[in-house]
């Protein structure tokens, strides 16, 4: 799987938070186990909660297929832009036939871009984070193409997190920006190809101005332009086109060059510009994003991720195990074996007999002390971890869970199916779901004590 960035990180935990508020908190305890384990700041044991979440409840594989969608959505656009920017061209000089009217080209060309422009930038200032459709319709097909029904939060949690430092404009302006200089680029291109492979008339009509207001809009457009080598028509060659008088080679490339010109400094740049402005400031506020530890969601995080003793630097002593633990620390690491039992009744006698290296960790019969043993093995997990397991009792869905969780703390793990009590035998049914359970979970097990494999790790 991809490795995520911060960006993602903190796009995550937005999308988590949003999901627990909406439908309540996650089954997290295990997650605010690693969080406290993994230390940092509250930030930062925020983002390890929900990251570990994102990773158990298939949100971070949504988040690639968003992505993915994301991607395939910004191609299509882009593919639309530049048939558009084509079709303009094509539009505005026609086939050749007939002369071409130089300022209804000009404006088919660059008009509804100048339109545009200005709209993005009203909205911009009149709604604030709000504008920009086009963005809107790529984050719309972003969350289509996904097609993944945990991907539901992340466009949400997307513009949340970017409001928070006013980026959804930025971000957002950086695409339509893009799009519309593709566009424009494309339509230059069209011209640039048009215009060297067929030979056009340049005309420009009027019935009630005369030639000075065009000849001084010639000018002024082509000023610019100008300075960047593009030709100027000169008056005389203006007036003559306006007369409808055969133009010589002359005028017509010196009438092309001006078109390509104003394209240019009025279309591509001004959308080029606009773009890398977007980017520096999208670039720039997204190093400064991370969660608000303000809000209420995180603020009932705080005791759980950060205990009071913890913050306040007092640590209350350790249970007995803790202390056990502590002090096989390196031989639990190395080559340190651990025996449990889950839930046995109390008949059975307890514990077996063990070789000196292996600990006896107890039975889990209760809540508390399910947590304390993981957190002691996420402090020091053991090289082997066995696991005695009643197979009488059903492998419910809780006490796999718990395996499942116990196994990820040490470095192998196997079950021990208990044999039946004397005078009683098991019952096959249930032997084999245990068995089918077992499996599913990865997780080797036996119906004898593994004593080779407790002292020294091989059969």
């Amino acid at each position: 799987m991809t490795e995520l960035t911060r960006f993602d990180v903190r796009w995550l935990t937005e999308a988590v938070r949003l999901r627990e508020e909406h439908a309540g908190l996650l089954d997290d305890q295990e997650a605010n186990r690693l969080a406290r384990q993994h230390g940092g700041d509250l930030a930062q044991r925020i983002e390890r909660r929900a990251l570990w979440l994102a990773e158990r409840d298939g949100m971070r594989a949504a988040l690639g297929h968003w992505k993915q969608g994301a991607r395939l959505a910004l191609l299509g656009l882009a593919l639309l832009a530049v048939l558009s920017g084509a079709g303009l061209a094509f539009a505005a000089l026609g086939d050749g036939s007939r002369p071409v009217n130089v300022f209804w080209a000009l404006g088919s060309l660059l008009g509804l871009n100048l339109l545009m422009l200005c709209g993005w930038a009203l909205s911009g200032w009149l709604s604030g984070e709000h504008g920009a459709l086009l963005g809107r319709l790529w984050l719309w097909l972003s969350a289509r193409l996904a097609r993944d029904a945990q991907a539901a939060q992340l466009a949400p949690a997307l513009l949340v997190l970017l409001q928070r430092q006013r980026l959804t404009r930025w971000l957002l302006g950086l695409l339509v920006n893009s799009l519309w200089l593709l566009a424009m680029l494309a339509a230059l291109g069209m011209l640039l190809t048009l215009l060297a492979g067929r030979r056009y008339g340049f005309v420009w009509e009027t019935t009630l101005l005369a030639a000075e207001p065009f000849i001084a809009l010639t000018h002024a457009l082509g000023a610019l332009p100008a300075l960047l080598g593009f030709s100027m028509p000169s008056e005389a060659m203006i007036r003559a086109s306006g007369a409808t008088q055969p133009l010589f080679d002359g005028a017509r490339q010196a009438w092309a060059s001006w078109l390509l010109g104003v394209v240019l400094v009025y279309g591509v740049l001004p959308r080029l510009l606009l773009a890398a402005l977007c980017l520096w400031r999208w670039r720039r506020g997204r190093q400064q994003l991370g969660a608000d530890l303000e809000q209420p969601a995180y603020q009932q995080l705080r005791q759980v991720l950060m205990p009071t003793s913890e913050r306040l630097g007092v640590h209350d002593p350790a249970p007995a195990m803790a202390e056990q633990a502590a002090t096989q620390a390196p031989q639990s690491v190395s080559g340190g074996a651990l025996l449990v039992g889950l839930e046995l009744d109390e008949q059975r006698p307890w514990p077996p007999t063990l070789p000196e290296a292996v600990t006896d960790a107890g039975v889990l019969d209760s809540r508390a002390s399910r947590q304390r043993l993981l957190e002691q093995l996420s402090r020091f997990p053991p090289a082997r971890l066995l696991i005695a397991c009643d197979p009488q009792r059903s492998p419910d869905r809780g006490s796999l869970a718990l395996l499942g969780e116990l196994a990820r703390n040490a470095g192998a793990t196997r079950i021990w199916l208990l044999p039946a009590a004397p005078g009683e035998q098991l019952d096959a049914a249930r032997l084999g779901d245990w068995h089918e359970a077992l499996t599913r979970l990865g997780l080797a097990y036996s119906a004898e004590l593994p004593h080779t494999w407790l002292e020294h790790g091989d059969d």
